[in-house]
């Protein structure tokens, strides 16, 4: 007998990939989309491949929000997702930060603020992710570290359309095919 095969995703990062960083997104009235971003997690959706979030708020640590208002700006990410025909799949959140105002939220090293790899780590065995099917897209140096150490394909968005970024880069758009 043999297993399933495992899944494919990929992993965004959050703030400079899906909506414009606008510095400490903790308000659905800061969220603003960057282009092409809903269609790209469409075209995700539609080819069977899992979009998944992975995501430093250190804003939570610093005190300029709390986790619930992360948690309503992806409720709002997901009901202008679902108006489309899209979803995001699992957002993981790591509100941790060494420089934290709260000290519940205080952590040097905390094993899933990129570039460290927990969040993804947990992603791939959460959703029996397989690790040569599945991609981070970040914004950031720390996003394609943490992809490296967790075993995955990571991408540099440099701004611009999500979809068109997706159609074109070569690791992701390999998914959307299989």
């Amino acid at each position: 007998m043999t297993s399933p095969p495992r899944r494919r995703a990929v992993i965004f990062d959050r703030d400079g990939v899906l909506n414009i960083d606008h510095g400490y997104v903790g308000q659905v009235e800061r969220l603003e989309w960057i282009p092409g971003a809903r269609r790209a997690i469409r075209r995700i959706n539609d080819a069977g491949v899992l979009a998944i979030v992975a995501t430093n708020q250190s804003g939570v640590a610093r005190g300029f929000f709390s986790e619930a208002d992360v948690g309503g700006v992806h409720r709002a990410m997901q009901e202008a997702l679902e108006r489309e025909g899209a979803r995001i799949d699992a957002f993981y959140v790591c509100p941790f930060h060494d420089e934290a105002a709260d000290p519940a939220y205080a952590h040097p090293d905390h094993p899933d603020r990129k570039p460290n790899p927990g969040m993804l780590l947990r992603a791939i065995s959460d959703f029996d992710l397989d690790p040569a099917d599945t991609v981070m897209i970040g914004d950031q140096g720390r996003d394609l570290e943490a992809a490296r150490r967790a075993g995955i394909a990571g991408v540099l968005f440099t701004g611009g359309d999500l979809d068109a970024f997706v159609e074109s880069t070569p690791a992701v758009a390999r998914l959307l095919r299989r």
